[in-house]
């Protein structure tokens, strides 16, 4: 069902850009492939919600499959992991930013805001999870809360970045990294001191 899945996908990603995530650009994205509506409902049953749901879980799979072939995170300390992990996953949609942009924009609705926070903590539970965390209790949600403010704000930056190599996005991340551990820093000394 997953190669299923990304055939639809994969057919419907050019047409975001001009029509936006709907019903009707995955029935139009099947049928250029020689499927029906039918299969579009049988791929994702809760319809757009679904589609954007897998093209953010692959973006995922496709970031943890490069972690695992091209890196050795255990030699790098846990901001650069953390770094890694995050400028792997924007690359895996640098062709799609459009859709990004349109699924951000589709979760900021208020009844698709559960589907949008789901999907954001995927992410970062699976960026933290490769980057060895073994947090528990409180620790576990404070790093996963911390994480989603550092990637949607880089995020944001990442869909208008024209430098070189995604200069200024991988800049910018850098500098929100090093205030969370600034932050971190203070609340040990406070809670030390």
């Amino acid at each position: 069902m997953s190669d299923f899945k990304n055939q639809i996908l994969d057919a419907t990603l050019p047409a975001i850009v001009f029509d936006g995530w709907t019903l009707a650009t995955l029935e139009k994205a099947a049928l250029s492939l020689g499927l029906t509506a039918f299969d579009v409902k049988r791929a994702f049953p809760g319809g757009v919600v679904d589609v954007i749901g897998h093209f953010s879980a692959r973006a995922d799979e496709q970031m943890l499959d490069t972690l695992k072939k091209d890196y050795t995170l255990k030699e790098m300390k846990i901001r650069e992991r953390i770094a890694t992990c995050v400028m792997l996953r924007l690359r895996a949609n640098t062709n799609h930013r459009e859709a990004v942009r349109r699924a951000i924009g589709f979760y900021a609705m208020p009844w698709n805001a559960a589907a949008g926070i789901s999907a954001l903590y995927a992410t970062v539970d699976a960026m933290w999870r490769a980057a060895g965390d073994t947090a528990t209790a409180y620790n576990f949600y404070t790093k996963r809360a911390l994480l989603a403010g550092v990637f949607s704000s880089t995020v944001a930056v990442w869909l208008d970045d024209t430098s070189e190599d995604l200069a200024e996005t991988e800049a910018f991340l850098r500098r929100r990294i090093e205030n969370v551990m600034e932050i971190e820093k203070a609340k040990a000394k406070a809670r030390d001191g």
